[in-house]
């Protein structure tokens, strides 16, 4: 097989250009055979054959070393019927024909061109679509840090025209859209194997951090808990393409996600509007088509997004936002940046109740990883998770196809934990609106230097970036019953200095 696959064209010219370069036995992956050739310790080249050892394809440099980069991803997910119909779906609601220029409209559309790089993914144009990422995180960042910073009242309705009750029925009908795409899609993802075979060693009382080859145990231990359910009622059977259990609890987890935007639509404003609201950002998380993309592969960051949805619909208790975010950092450990701006809550008045929120995240963080502790200790557990993350070769960011600009990296690291420290100590008064805001750019802010970055990490903002978009809007029957109300006291004041006069004639 070794020599069938240095018979291929692109080999030959690979292997005289570069005699040092070492071929790896053959393996077997699942469904095809694999013959990799590497440089200094570094896959330069790989040969896929099918099972009847056909050449099916050589690949270099990154595209040998992270296969997601090879194009075709999403398997249903990158139809285009299917990118584009969740995309209308997802502005139609919001789009007023009156103010065609309104903000809402320019914000709500750069988030769908996720969807230009994602495209280039699609077909395996790598440049440009990693670079192509950047400019709609910047936008987002910016334009966060401006939400967040000082409260606003924007120009008419959030929803211009579809009443509520339309809402709710076009929102049952796109998550019920969104459990069928989910499973019609057989294609996982390691982070669901990953998820299962962790959830399966923590019911069998079995070590979580072993530092296996496959880095399947990168993640924090919440992240594997919380699929025990799940396997319970679908057991893995050791079958990478067969995890019922990743989709069941993708499928959970994206439910409870848009129950609780619904109820923090009620945190966010009072009464009808408040209702109103809340089905309006369960709306946009459920046909935005980036939300949808980690449920049908049934990846585990539907879980960070849950969390982190239900920690500000429990804003009100320092304690219950303390200990929900410790859930989610003890999932994927990147919820623990918001910890100070969180924890200073709505300003100058929560600052007192910063350490109870502080300390409940510390008791609950430290219990889940304790529980978890393997033999090695703490530091067994940060070889396998955040010191191999931190490590690990980039692939899909600027640092993997530009060289020479790691300084930028470091800068940007920098800049993302003093902005963590900036938004907690940033005296005033704030909404929970622009708290939703400052997170957002916080996560976004961290996400902009990462070695590896992919489109399932957009669900950890894009909750928060919704609240902070849409809670600018709203109040609009309130807003319009107080301006007659200020009509009337202007006629009213005006009547009775009128009469005033006359009695003082």
């Amino acid at each position: 097989m070794r020599a069938l696959a240095a018979a291929a064209p692109g080999v030959k010219r690979f292997l005289h250009s570069h005699p040092g370069a070492r071929a790896r036995a053959p393996y077997w992956d699942r469904n095809r055979w694999r013959v990799d050739y590497s440089l200094h310790g570094h896959v330069e080249l790989e040969v896929v054959l099918d099972r009847g050892y056909r050449m099916l394809g050589v690949w270099k440099g990154l595209q040998a070393r992270a296969e997601f980069t090879r194009g075709g991803f999403g398997e249903l997910f990158d139809s285009p019927w299917l990118i584009v119909g969740f995309g209308v779906l997802f502005m139609a609601p919001f789009v007023d024909p009156r103010r065609p220029v309104r903000l809402l409209h320019l914000d709500l559309l750069v988030l769908l061109s996720f969807g230009v790089s994602y495209w280039f993914l699609r077909d395996g144009v790598l440049r440009p679509a990693i670079v192509l990422v950047y400019p709609v995180l910047v936008y987002l960042l910016a334009r966060m840090l401006w939400a967040g910073m000082r409260a606003r009242r924007r120009d008419g309705r959030l929803v211009p025209y579809a009443p509520t009750r339309l809402l709710v029925i076009g929102l049952l009908l796109i998550a019920g859209a969104r459990v069928g795409l989910n499973l019609a899609t057989h294609k996982t993802f390691d982070i669901s194997y990953a998820s299962v075979v962790g959830a399966d060693r923590v019911w069998h009382k079995e070590p979580l951090y072993v530092q296996s080859g496959s880095h399947l145990d990168t993640y924090g231990p919440l992240a594997y808990a919380a699929y025990v359910p799940f396997e319970l009622v679908f057991p893995w059977h050791e079958s990478w393409d067969r995890l019922p259990a990743a989709h069941a609890a993708a499928i959970v987890f994206d439910l409870l996600t848009i129950a609780g935007l619904v109820l923090l639509g009620r945190r966010l404003r009072a009464g009808p509007e408040g209702t109103r609201l809340g089905v309006a950002l369960a709306w946009g998380w459920a046909a935005f088509p980036f939300t949808l993309l980690g449920l049908m592969l049934s990846t585990n960051d539907g879980l960070v997004a849950m969390l982190v949805v239900w920690t500000f619909v429990a804003f009100a208790s320092p304690t219950a936002r303390g200990a929900l975010l410790a859930a989610a950092a003890a999932a994927k450990f990147f919820p623990g940046a918001l910890l100070p701006a969180l924890a200073a809550g709505r300003g100058d008045r929560d600052r007192g109740r910063a350490g109870v929120c502080a300390l409940a995240f510390a008791a609950i963080f430290a219990f889940a990883i304790a529980v978890y502790m393997p033999p090695g200790g703490p530091r067994a557990v940060w070889n396998s998770t955040l010191g191999w993350q931190l490590a690990r070769e980039p692939d899909f960011s600027l640092w993997a196809i530009q060289s020479g600009i790691g300084w930028t990296k470091t800068l940007l690291e920098g800049l993302a934990i003093g902005l963590a420290v900036l938004v907690a100590v940033r005296p005033g008064r704030r909404s929970l609106v622009q708290v939703a805001a400052l997170a957002a750019a916080v996560t976004i802010a961290l996400q902009l230097p990462a070695g590896h970055w992919f489109y399932f990490y957009i669900v950890w903002f894009a909750p928060l970036v919704l609240a902070a978009l849409f809670g600018e809007y709203g109040a609009e029957e309130r807003l319009a019953a107080h301006g007659v109300q200020e009509q009337v006291h202007l006629v009213g004041t005006a009547a009775a200095r009128e009469e005033d006069e006359l009695v003082r004639a």
